[in-house]
């Protein structure tokens, strides 16, 4: 039994695909980053230190409103009276809540925005009247959570106070702000470069580029982006040894005969975590880079399920939704209408053929925002400051109250809430020649609002095709209830904003 291994695994040990994995005789685990700058939920990846934000800020609202509570009795007898009622506390999750959604929706966790001091105040400023807005009007509706006011009041600046100090705090800590792993790139090509950008734009990322290897090591000391070429393929061991890489990211345009597979076999069973940087570009930034596709990587990566629980519980959800939401806006679309016939006649609806799931064709129903007669002639993009658009039909789109009707199309089963926005048939044609995968877009229904929507600008030119694409594609990988619920708060947010419209 003995021989029958040694003559499978051969002398150097286990294989696969012909190469022989080595055994080194100086075998040590490789793990040396101090745990994951990423977190997954839902298909989308948070930085840690996202996370650890939303948390604690939640902790310290309620601690402000305990300090409140305090201040306001000045008296530890009607503190512990007043807290012993059960409502109290629901009421102090109910304003924890308003003002977590208000800080979301001031773009408070998008660390990007908020390095700059000023901005931070600006947009704290800003959320803090967001939230006693929003209090005031859920008062209003549900009078029963009403929290007294007193301790709303004092609550106010206490929490502002806390949760400056507790950002400023963050930002400035070591643990924040050092790099957690440091990242070594196999290849020098426009990719690696690129992904090298993307992570330098990203400092919440904590990752370092500790540089690049190219294929022979004849350009070693050679700048690139930020880092240089430290060495060559070759050396990949030594490197990995001398400077403590966390992480091997393989960016190589052509790698047959280029790659040191005995090397890698060797550091991936000591542990070190090797990727392809398609992997690590989709994981930063949400879309799947078409430059750099391989076929092989598409078939062979997690993701693309479609369940029939998934597909039926979206469906269920499509259905009750948009019932909910034309009953409640059904007087808002009147008068809308009225506007429009007042303003250029009719007709009120603009319907279009739109390609949908399957490739199968319908009617899209808009509210018309164009002047009649614009949509004749062979279809082109929308642009900025485009003639064709009405007065109204400028605030319609720009708040994306033209799509109302859409939740017709919805109930019908021509479209979901959450899916990539159909496109026209003559604009499918131009893409399919130009964009490779495209017509994967039609295997799902497509939406009313989508990832593409909320994490890019409209697309008015093929690159910008291309980019939404990449979102669109991200999505359907990793189609999920929970990245359908995080694109819709995330609509919410730019349809309140009024941003991205044409």
């Amino acid at each position: 039994m003995a021989d029958q291994e040694r003559a499978h695994f051969g002398a150097e040990g286990p294989h696969a695909g012909g190469v022989a994995l080595p055994l080194p005789s100086s075998f040590k685990l490789i793990n040396r980053n101090y745990g994951k700058t990423l977190v997954r939920i839902g298909g989308q990846y948070f930085p840690r230190k996202t996370l650890v934000l939303a948390f604690s800020e939640s902790v310290l609202i309620m601690v402000s409103l305990l300090i409140a509570t305090a201040l306001r009795f000045l008296s530890l007898h009607a503190i512990q009276e007043f807290l012993s009622d059960r409502r109290n506390w629901y009421r102090f999750i109910a304003v924890t809540a308003v003002c977590q959604l208000s800080l979301y929706y001031n773009d408070l966790y998008d660390l990007r925005a908020t390095r700059s001091r000023s901005v931070l105040l600006i947009r704290a400023l800003r959320a803090l009247g967001t939230a006693f807005l929003a209090l005031a009007m859920l008062y209003y509706l549900y009078p029963h959570i009403r929290l007294e006011r007193g301790i709303v009041a004092l609550m106010a600046p206490l929490g502002l106070a806390l949760m400056l100090a507790w950002r400023v705090g963050v930002h400035s800590s070591k643990n924040f702000s050092r790099p957690l792993e440091r990242v070594l790139i196999l290849g020098t090509g426009s990719s690696a470069a690129g992904l090298t950008r993307e992570i330098l734009s990203r400092p919440e990322l904590q990752y370092k580029i500790v540089g690049f290897l190219d294929e022979k090591g004849e350009n070693i000391g050679k700048p690139l982006v930020s880092p240089g070429i430290i060495g060559g393929i070759s050396q990949l061991e030594e490197i990995v040894d001398r400077e403590c890489i966390d992480r091997v990211v393989i960016s190589l345009g052509e790698r047959r005969g280029v790659l040191p597979f005995r090397a890698m076999a060797a550091l991936k069973l000591q542990g070190l975590p090797i990727e392809d940087a398609q992997s690590v570009y989709e994981r930063l930034t949400g879309r799947i880079m078409m430059e750099q596709l391989r076929p092989s990587w598409l078939i062979l990566s997690d993701g693309f399920n479609k369940s029939r629980f998934l597909l039926a519980g979206k469906r269920a959800i499509d259905i009750a939704v948009s019932s909910i939401l034309i009953a409640l806006t059904l007087p808002l679309m009147l008068l809308i209408a009225i506007g429009i016939l007042m303003e250029s006649g009719g007709p009120v609806l603009f319907r279009q053929e739109r390609i949908g799931l399957g490739g199968r064709t319908f009617q899209i129903l808009k509210f018309r925002s164009m002047r009649q007669g614009s949509e004749k002639g062979r279809p082109r993009w929308t642009a900025d400051g485009d003639p064709r658009i009405t007065r109204l039909g400028g605030l319609l789109r720009k708040f994306r109250l033209d799509e109302l009707p859409q939740l017709i199309n919805i109930l019908r089963g021509e479209m979901s809430l959450v899916g990539p926005r159909p496109e026209v048939p003559y604009f499918c044609e131009l893409l399919e020649k130009e964009i490779p995968f495209f017509n994967q877009r039609h295997g799902v229904r497509p939406g009313l609002t989508g990832w593409a929507q909320v994490k890019y600008q409209y697309g008015a030119t093929l690159e910008e095709a291309k980019t939404k694409f990449e979102f669109d594609l991200f999505y359907i990988k990793h189609l999920s209830l929970l990245l359908d619920l995080a694109i819709i708060f995330e609509t919410a947010k730019v349809v309140l904003w009024g941003r991205g419209a044409k």
